[in-house]
């Protein structure tokens, strides 16, 4: 693997990405729902947004979520009122922590210089209430939705609206995620990118490879201040 050279901005994904969502199954056990309908669940919210951005349309993270909450638990034999359930599932995410790596990577990345912010599908208010209780919202220079940017990732009109909001190159801008759709979507913006894989899996081959595969964000840190000063030691050695 050869590293870029060291960002100077880097737009973090949230969603899994920051955010433990695996709680979020226990919101379906709340109900009378099974847990393992989670994972169908957010794959549905992701595919459909994916499809509303193919077609050039774009609805928030939550009213997408909440209409396919409808749909599955529809079938389902709940121990609440409808509304009620999918109110309950839908607040859980203002109740996520981030993952273990996250505070000591966050505070790693910003500790080499470079600036931090988020791109999410979901609610840029979802990202502060998390950051906020991890304690590292003061690391992110600004939270982005892509609500404003009038299409969901990967769609490349996405990260264009990040570029645009930092006032960064492409080439500039490294792109973290754990989502291998996000990776691709981001190099073809012309952005480089991260993929942080915390459960050792393998990279689908159809998708463009990330720039750099860490296991963690602290080591993503390693990794990028290992090729900051490797840089710096070529800028002195250049000069002299």
């Amino acid at each position: 693997m050869t590293i870029p050279r060291c960002p100077r901005v880097i737009v973090f994904d949230v969603n899994e990405t920051l955010s433990d969502m695996a709680p979020m199954a226990t919101r379906f056990d709340d109900v009378g729902a099974s847990p393992q309908l989670f994972p169908t669940w957010f794959a549905s919210v992701l595919r459909d947004g994916f499809a509303l951005a193919a077609a050039d349309a774009a609805r928030p993270f939550a009213t997408v979520g909440a209409g396919a909450l409808r749909t599955l638990l529809s079938e389902a034999t709940l121990s609440r009122d409808t509304d009620d359930a999918v109110e309950h599932i839908m607040t859980g995410f203002t109740d996520l922590d981030v993952h273990p790596d996250v505070v000591e990577g966050v505070r790693a990345l910003a500790a080499l210089g470079i600036r931090l912010v988020t791109l999410s599908n979901g609610s840029a208010s979802v990202a502060q209430t998390l950051l906020d209780r991890a304690g590292v919202r003061g690391e992110f220079e600004t939270l982005l939705s892509v609500e404003a940017a009038g299409r969901w990732k990967p769609h490349p009109q996405s990260y264009r609206y990040a570029l645009d909001q930092c006032r960064a190159e492409p080439e500039d801008t490294m792109l973290v995620a754990v989502h291998p759709w996000d990776i691709d979507g981001a190099h073809r913006a012309g952005m480089t990118t991260a993929w942080i894989d915390r459960g050792n899996s393998p990279y689908p081959t159809y998708f463009a490879a990330p720039d750099v595969h860490a296991s963690s964000l602290p080591h993503l840190a390693q990794l990028l201040g290992e090729r900051g000063r490797e840089d710096s030691e070529r800028r002195r050695s250049d000069s002299e």
